[in-house]
This record gives structure tokens, C-alpha cells and sequence, in this order.
């Protein structure tokens, strides 16, 4: 198939390769981009899938916590634009969609579409959003929302701005402990509590993707054995919350802190506002020629 130079373009915005090895790649994958960076990943010819995971879609992240702690939500909210993130008519629409959440007892975006607006109960979440898209112009999704119940532990919370939110489920410590292992998690983002927790598939990907680095070196395979159990040891720490060093005191583990305080972490959930969300990216020139061909057929 034809690989266009956009998508040439983007691999190695997303790698780090160079122009022919990413050409070659895609080629190789019928234009698969995510089968291309693994390849690329298992040749070595991608210092790193940097951008795979770019954050493009504009918005904010609202937390709440019950009075009471017993209960929390976190919500993702999106516009087309940080200008429009920033109005104060859409922040009025994110604050009182966490509040709907909070208030309602759903658990899920989809279920909490269909309540009533905490704020004015006249109109559902999905119809008060429809009426904001009406007055601004511009796209409005509810697109994410998390929420804990009953916890065994305390809840503990850190909001980075308004684009990260962090709420953490927490037995034993004190409150400077849960708020500095929520700011961790801000700035860390590990993706699950320990080991045990990361998913079998992505640990199956990473150590497949180790063996196939480490067998370019040509070494016995008992050699290449330990290189490949060395890193997956290194890609646990670097994904876990225990298994990260502190942002605070970089010579300790989150796990050793923990176990030094009492205190143990139940679970947590890290939002980013725009997570695994691609924006088209406009270029103005491109668009103008179009619009002239347009008018020109059409003349």
C-alpha cells in the first residue's frame, strides 16, 4: 500500500527514527502505525514511542469527596479548545456535572448523562450539555468519570490545575502522607498499585519486546535470559506505585515509605484531561488550497 508522508510524519514524531526507518517500518506493517513502533521498539530503532500517548483534547478534571468520605468521583469534561475550557459558563457546566455525579449514586459517564443537573433539576446532565454546546459553539463531552465507594481506608485527593486529578484510597499514614502520595501519583503516573496488578497482556507485550532488544545482541541464551527478566524487573518498577522511587525523596521507594509509615494504598485513580485522545491537527495553508479547489469545481 501507499504510505503517505503524514503518516510517515507522525511515527517518527512518536519514535524518534529516523525518516527512511520509519517508512521501511510502516511498509513492513501495511501502514499499522502501533504495529510499526512495536517493531521499531524490538529492533531498536525507536528511542521512543514519546508522543504515542500525547494528550490533545482540551477540558478539565473535577473531584468531589463526600463530606463525609465515604464516597468520591472524579469526571472528565472536554471542549474543542483551551479557550473554551477556560469560560466561565463551561466551568460552571464541569463543576455542577461533578456535583450531579457525586450526588446521583452512578457509576459510569453513560449512567450519568440521563440524571438530573444538581443545579437545576429541570434539565439531565445530557441536555444541559446540549444547551452549553447551543450557547458557546463549540463541542462539549462528558467523556470519563470514576467513583469510589465504601472505602476500607481514607480518601485522599490532589488536583495539579484543572487538566489532573488524583483520588487515593488509603489505610494507615496520616493526611501529609496521602496527600504527598497523591501528588506522586500526579506527577509519576503509574498505572496500577503493585506487581501483581499490571495486566498479564501488556507484561507479555513488554517482555516479548525485551527478548527481541536483547537477542540483537547476540549473547548465549542464559545471557539473554537475565537481560530480559532484568528489564521486565526495571518496567515493574517504573509502572507500579510501590515500585516507583518518591518523587520527594528519589533514594526511597513508594513502597519502603509506605511500609516505614504504616500505612498501606488501597487503589487510586489518576485522570488526565485529553488521555489516549488525538486532535486533528489543522494546517491553515492545506485548508485554503482545499477550500479554493472547492470553489473552483464548483464554479
Amino acid at each position: 500500500m501507499a504510505i503517505s508522508a503524514a503518516l510517515v510524519k507522525d511515527l517518527r514524531e512518536r519514535t524518534g527514527a529516523g525518516m527512511m526507518e520509519c517508512k521501511k517500518a510502516l511498509v513492513e506493517t501495511n501502514g499499522d502505525i502501533d504495529a510499526a513502533i512495536e517493531a521499531m521498539r524490538k529492533s531498536g530503532q525507536a528511542k521512543a514511542a514519546k508522543k504515542a500517548g500525547r494528550v490533545a483534547a482540551d477540558g478539565v478534571v473535577e473531584l468531589r469527596i463526600a463530606d463525609d468520605g465515604s464516597t468520591a468521583v472524579v469526571v472528565e469534561i472536554n471542549s474543542e479548545t483551551d479557550f473554551v475550557a477556560k469560560d466561565e459558563h463551561f466551568a460552571g457546566f464541569a463543576a455542577a456535572v461533578a456535583d450531579t455525579a457525586l450526588a446521583s449514586g452512578v457509576s459510569d459517564e453513560t449512567s450519568l448523562a440521563s440524571q438530573p443537573m444538581a443545579t437545576a433539576a429541570e434539565q439531565t446532565v445530557d441536555e444541559a450539555r446540549q444547551a452549553l454546546i447551543a450557547k458557546i459553539g463549540e463541542n462539549v463531552a462528558v467523556r470519563r468519570m470514576q467513583r469510589f465507594d465504601a472505602p476500607e481506608g481514607i480518601l485522599y485527593s490532589y488536583r495539579h490545575g484543572v487538566r489532573i486529578a488524583v483520588l487515593v484510597e488509603m489505610t494507615g499514614g496520616d493526611e501529609a502522607l496521602g496527600r504527598d502520595i497523591a501528588m506522586h501519583i500526579a506527577a509519576s503516573s503509574p498505572i496500577c498499585v503493585s506487581a501483581e496488578e499490571v495486566p498479564a497482556e501488556a507484561l507479555a507485550k513488554e517482555r516479548e519486546i525485551f527478548q527481541a532488544q536483547a537477542l540483537e545482541s547476540g549473547k548465549p541464551a542464559n545471557i539473554i535470559d537475565k537481560i530480559t527478566e532484568g528489564r521486565v524487573r526495571k518496567y515493574l518498577e517504573e509502572v507500579t506505585l510501590l515500585g516507583q522511587s518518591f518523587v520527594k525523596d528519589p533514594d526511597t521507594k513508594v513502597g519502603d515509605l509506605l511500609k516505614a509509615r504504616g500505612a498501606e494504598v488501597k487503589r487510586f485513580v489518576r485522570m488526565e484531561v485529553g488521555e489516549g485522545v488525538e486532535k486533528k491537527v489543522e494546517n491553515f495553508a492545506d485548508e485554503v488550497k482545499a477550500q479554493a479547489g472547492q470553489a473552483e469545481s464548483s464554479s
